[in-house]
């Protein structure tokens, strides 16, 4: 396959960085974007490290006009965007009951309609090009659903249904829509969890442990390829067997 140019959001940390790496170790150009320009520093002097090249770009992924203007810029710098990796997101947790209207707006806005927002910016340039890679980063949750983010549960969910209407409207041009649904990953969203939270966890997973942002990135990577050709409107799950 030959070099793309990949955008990830929330790419200063996590599992979003690890999937900038993956896709730069796959010989592609990679635009890291996340609101933390500082954190993206630490990304991008990586990806350069490894000897591929990047390009920085401040983005805030729930805001629609921050998206449009970023990756204009972003196209018009680096050229066309033919990976787009939507993983930005966040978590806002509390029971429905009590849930405060601007909890469930921000987590809806950045995990739901930011991916939305950077879909609509990449997709002319895939048409035109007749070739494309969308993955959208949803959650384990997603599927199951878990209480005390009714809010989180919902976006992530809604990013399954957007994944396979997507991947039905763009079929047509050679493009693929898939998700990559991760389990319990070891992550700064994780890390604030109790002790015995985390050990209960792991008990629940099959495979005995916590899993890693490479373990995601790696889906990543697979699915974005040339070899991944023939998968559209599907969620791969990784997570270590917590669902089945």
């Amino acid at each position: 396959m030959s070099p793309r140019t990949a955008l990830v959001t929330g790419a200063s940390r996590g599992i979003g960085k690890a999937c900038a790496l993956s896709l730069a170790s796959a010989g592609h150009r990679v635009i890291v974007a996340a609101r933390n320009v500082q954190n993206l520093e630490d990304t991008a002097a990586a990806i350069r490290a490894a000897g591929s090249e990047t390009f920085i770009l401040e983005l805030d992924i729930s805001d629609r006009e921050s998206v449009s203007s970023g990756i204009s810029k972003a196209s018009k710098d680096f050229g066309r965007i033919d990976i787009l990796v939507n993983n930005a997101g966040v978590t806002k947790d509390g029971l429905a009951i009590r849930m405060k209207p601007a909890d469930w707006e921000i987590v809806l806005h950045t995990n739901l309609s930011g991916a939305f927002y950077a879909t609509q910016q990449v997709l002319p340039g895939m048409m035109r090009e007749r070739w494309g890679r969308i993955v959208n980063i949803t959650s384990v949750v997603g599927e199951t659903g878990n209480p005390g983010q009714a809010n989180y549960v919902a976006s992530k969910a809604g990013l399954i249904g957007l994944t396979k209407s997507l991947a039905r409207e763009v079929a047509s041009r050679n493009i693929t829509v898939n998700a990559v649904a991760p389990g319990f990953i070891e992550t700064d969203m994780t890390n604030s969890l109790t002790a015995d939270l985390k050990q209960k966890m792991i008990e629940q997973t099959p495979l005995g442990r916590m899993g890693r942002p490479e373990d995601i990135a790696s889906a990543v990577k697979f699915l974005a390829s040339e070899e991944a050709a023939f998968i559209t409107g599907h969620v791969l799950d990784v997570n270590g067997g917590i669902y089945m």
